[in-house]
C-alpha cells in the first residue's frame, strides 16, 4: 500500500488509514490530537514526513548515551538530526532477456551491521512489518513513531497544557532522568556478541568523557585568556556500562520468550539490561505494556522491564485523557473509570458540554 497525501488543513496531510477516501486531509483540533474533519486520531494520519521524524528523534536521543546516533545540525545551535540508517539492497532478476534488478529500499534498518546481517534480521520480521518504502510497513513504523514517542512527552514547546514555570520544570527534570537513566536504543548482533558490543559501548563512553574534558579545558583557557581568575580543573571520568554479570547459561536464552536464540541467528541487545545476561529475538523486542514492537529499536528500561515511550511516562505521571499529554499540574480530574483529564478537558471537544452531562455528540 503506497502513501498518498491529500490537501486539507494547512498544507498537505496524508489522508486518514481509518476513514481512508472519505477524509479530506488531517486538520488538526485546537487542543485534542484528533483530525476534525474525521474525528480520528493524529496518529491515523501520519502527519509530517522524514525530517520532522529525524528532528524529533534527534532531539530524543541528544544527551543521552544514545547521542552517537545523531549528528549535529549546521547552524542549528547546537540541534541534533537522527542519523537515519537506511538500506538499499539490489537483487538481480533471472530472465532469458537482458539481466534486470529489483532494488528494495528499506526506510530503517538496525545499525552498524553489514548487509547480510541486516537482511538477516528483517527476515525475522513478519513481512507486513517490515519499513520497505512506500509499503504499509514503512508507514505502520512511522504511525509508531507517533505513537510510542509523541513529541509532547519530550519538548515542553509542543505542550499545550504546561501554565506554570513550576510544571515546565518538572517537565524538563523528568526527561532529563530518563535520558540519562532509562532510555536505551536496542543493537543487533549474533549471540555471544555482547561482549564486543560492551566494550564499544565502553570505548564511546571514555571518548565522550575525553571530549568533554577537552572541551571544558578549552573553555577554561579563553576564560583565562579574558580574565585573571583561576580557571576550573575538570576530571574525565568513563562511565561504567551496565550489565557487566556474566550469565553463560541464559545468554542464548529469549529474555521475552525465554526460548532458545540460535547461534547463527541476529538478536536483540540492550544496554541498559545488560550485554551478558539479557537478549531478544527480533520479534519478541517489544513494550511489556501494549506488546508492540519497539520502534527503531527505541526502548525505556525500567524495573526489569522494556516499554515503548508512552507507556514508561505513564508510569511515572497520569496522562489526559482529552489531549493525550502527560498532566504535570497539581489539580486534575480522574473520572469514575480511572482515566486522568486537565480539568479543561473534561468535555466533549465538539460542543465543550462537561461529560457529566450527556450532549448531541
Amino acid at each position: 500500500m503506497s502513501v498518498k497525501h491529500r490537501a486539507g488543513g494547512k498544507g498537505s496531510a496524508a489522508a486518514c488509514l481509518a476513514c481512508k477516501e472519505s477524509c479530506s486531509g488531517y486538520q488538526p483540533h485546537s487542543w485534542r490530537k484528533a483530525c476534525v474533519a474525521c474525528g480520528c486520531n493524529m496518529v491515523d494520519h501520519a502527519p509530517g514526513g522524514d525530517l520532522e521524524d529525524d528532528q524529533q528523534m534527534g532531539r530524543l536521543l541528544a544527551d543521552s548515551p544514545c547521542s552517537h546516533l545523531t549528528a549535529k545540525v549546521k547552524g542549528g545551535g547546537g540541534l541534533r538530526m537522527y542519523k537515519r540508517n537506511r538500506m538499499i539492497v539490489t537483487n538481480p532478476v533471472v530472465t532469458r532477456k537482458d539481466p534486470t534488478f529489483k532494488t528494495t529500499t528499506y526506510d530503517w534498518a538496525p545499525a552498524g551491521l553489514n548487509q547480510k546481517l541486516a537482511m538477516q534480521y528483517m527476515e525475522l520480521i513478519p513481512e507486513r512489518r517490515r519499513p520497505v518504502s512506500g509499503t504499509f510497513g514503512a508507514l505502520e513504523r512511522r504511525r509508531q513513531l507517533l505513537s510510542q514517542l509523541p513529541i509532547y512527552d519530550l519538548d515542553p514547546m509542543k505542550c499545550q497544557c504546561l501554565t506554570s514555570e513550576e510544571e515546565i520544570s518538572s517537565m524538563l527534570l523528568f526527561v532529563k532522568h530518563y535520558k540519562q537513566e532509562v532510555l536505551g536504543v536496542g543493537e543487533v548482533a549474533l549471540p555471544g556478541e555482547g561482549g564486543a558490543l560492551m566494550e564499544a559501548a565502553i570505548q564511546r563512553t571514555a571518548k565522550e568523557a575525553k571530549d568533554r574534558s577537552n572541551s571544558d579545558k578549552k573553555d577554561a583557557v579563553d576564560q583565562q585568556d579574558h580574565s585573571s581568575t583561576n580557571s576550573n580543573t575538570s576530571t574525565s571520568t568513563s562511565g561504567s556500562a551496565n550489565g557487566t554479570d556474566v550469565n553463560t547459561k541464559a545468554k542464548n536464552h529469549c529474555t521475552g520468550c525465554h526460548g532458545e536464540v540460535a547461534k547463527e541467528s541476529p538478536a536483540v541487545y540492550a544496554e541498559r539490561a545488560g550485554y551478558h545476561s539479557a537478549l531478544w529475538h527480533p520479534t519478541c523486542f517489544v513494550c511489556s505494556e501494549c506488546g508492540q514492537g519497539l520502534v527503531d529499536l527505541v526502548y525505556f528500561w525500567s524495573n526489569q522491564r522494556l516499554f515503548c515511550g508512552r507507556h514508561y511516562c505513564q508510569t511515572l505521571w497520569p496522562r489526559c485523557s482529552g489531549c493525550d499529554e502527560l498532566i504535570f499540574c497539581k489539580s486534575f480530574h480522574t473520572a469514575k473509570d480511572g482515566q486522568t483529564w486537565h480539568p479543561q478537558h473534561y468535555c466533549c471537544w465538539k460542543c465543550g458540554q462537561n461529560l457529566d452531562t450527556p450532549c448531541q455528540h
